[in-house]
């Protein structure tokens, strides 16, 4: 029973990775069909832990599912990407704000830790461990902020952009940018400086939505707004 349940996970676990890779590289554009029998025949599976995977790639704003239709890449407007970004800032800088009087020495420490291996895999430049552990970054200081429903609302809409954080982690160079402005960020914390804390995370947030709006079709960024964009993390 365990190694059928074992065999299932990374059965789904594949159909996953393929697809977002699928996706990430453009193989699969949006509004395109990601059909089912397909991808049974080819990990030779029965369509449940595809309908599975289906689910929670949907919950990561990778596919929208339509019944009787199937599932489809989702298509994001410009203006999807600068409401979640205008939100994601003002949840986020707010919560930086309270984690500030919070985190312990040992927190701060933890941000360290995980800031250093993150510099091990811009160098490498992989994306993939660093989208990882780029969200246990963030994740240690929302808790740190000590409020469950704002720790709720933040992780609940970045789970449904997830794809939209990994684009923008993929762009040339921000991934060794991330890393840098991740030392800004914890110095903030170190020093108990609230304000400074809110600012860096708030325009991280703003920035990085302008960032991909411009890659999407918006209005040119300015050269000094691209730049600023370019040298802060999301």
């Amino acid at each position: 029973m365990k190694k059928t349940l074992e065999k299932h996970l990374t059965l789904r676990e594949k159909i996953l990775e393929t697809i977002r890779d699928a996706i990430m590289t453009g193989a699969l554009r949006p509004g395109e069909k990601v059909a089912e029998p397909d991808l049974a025949e080819r990990f030779g599976i029965s369509r449940t832990p595809i309908r599975e995977a289906f689910r929670q790639l949907e919950s990561e704003g990778y596919l929208t599912v339509i019944p009787r239709k199937g599932a489809v890449v989702t298509a994001f407007s410009p203006r999807d990407v600068e409401e979640f970004y205008a939100i994601k800032s003002i949840l986020e800088g707010y919560a930086a704000r309270r984690a500030c009087e919070k985190l312990s020495s040992k927190d701060i420490e933890r941000l360290r830790n995980i800031n250093d291996r993150l510099r091990h895999m811009a160098d490498d430049g992989d994306i993939k461990h660093f989208f990882r552990i780029h969200n246990d970054f963030h994740d240690l200081f929302l808790k740190a902020a000590d409020n469950e429903k704002l720790y709720e609302l933040i992780t609940n809409l970045v789970r449904k952009f997830q794809r939209l954080r990994y684009a923008s982690l993929s762009l040339p160079g921000r991934m060794k940018i991330s890393v840098q402005e991740h030392d800004k960020i914890i110095e903030a914390f170190l020093k108990r400086d609230p304000d400074k804390a809110e600012v860096l995370v708030r325009k991280n947030a703003e920035y990085g939505g302008k960032v991909l709006m411009q890659n999407d079709g918006a209005p040119p960024l300015k050269p000094a707004e691209r730049a600023a964009a370019l040298h802060l993390d999301l």
